[in-house]
């Protein structure tokens, strides 16, 4: 614990302004930052000494709409994306948690890649699932999705039948896109007893 402390009060020193929050729970930091600062601070998190994060464990986005709702009490207010970066120090066994908060209507960041190359896959995963742009990734693609696929299924406001689906089209001899044609089922079933209509009981 004492040097997670240390790790704490190091980035709140070091990063000043560009740190919008930092905490430790459950003996876990976790650092809130400005997003144009990330490849800066994410380079200094790998390069100092103090720090030593060698290694990327996860990149993921997270859509924070509705975040809060139907809790009791006020809810802080943020911004819909973030993207979140899971780091290990293996020389210091310590592990860390780096957020940064994106703007809804162009949610970029700096691409990782330059700083560790295992975040290469990571970001196009965010790109497809979240729609999250990474700035300066060479290769930002769908990687979990098809091609032609519309939208980005792990938003929230993101339907859960999706907008199109796809088939065999045998008269065409190919794959076609066409209106998602799921009809809605009754999930609770229907008990229907025979025995026992037209009696009654003395």
């Amino acid at each position: 614990m004492a040097d997670m402390e240390a790790i704490l009060a190091e980035a709140r020193q070091r990063f000043g302004e560009k740190l919008v929050d930092a905490t430790l729970s459950n003996g876990e930091v976790t650092l809130t930052i400005e997003r144009t600062a990330a490849l800066e601070i994410c380079q200094v998190l790998r390069d100092d000494p103090v720090f030593a994060f060698e290694q990327l464990i996860d990149v993921c986005g997270v859509d924070y709409a509705d975040y809060g709702k139907g809790s009791p009490g006020p809810v802080e207010q943020r911004p819909r994306f973030a993207v979140v970066y899971h780091l290990l120090s293996v020389s210091n066994n310590q592990r860390l948690r780096v957020r940064a908060f994106l703007d809804e209507d162009l949610p970029v960041i700096d691409s990782m890649v330059p700083i560790w190359r295992v975040a290469d896959w990571f970001e196009r995963e965010a790109f497809d699932l979240y729609g999250i742009l990474f700035e300066g990734h060479a290769d930002l693609r769908r990687i979990l999705t098809d091609y032609g696929f519309i939208g980005h299924p792990f938003r929230k406001d993101f339907p859960l039948t999706g907008y199109v689906e796809m088939r065999f089209d045998a008269d065409k001899g190919r794959v076609v896109y066409q209106p998602v044609t799921i009809e809605p089922r009754t999930l609770v079933p229907r008990v229907i007893r025979e025995e026992g209509f037209g009696e009654r009981n003395p």
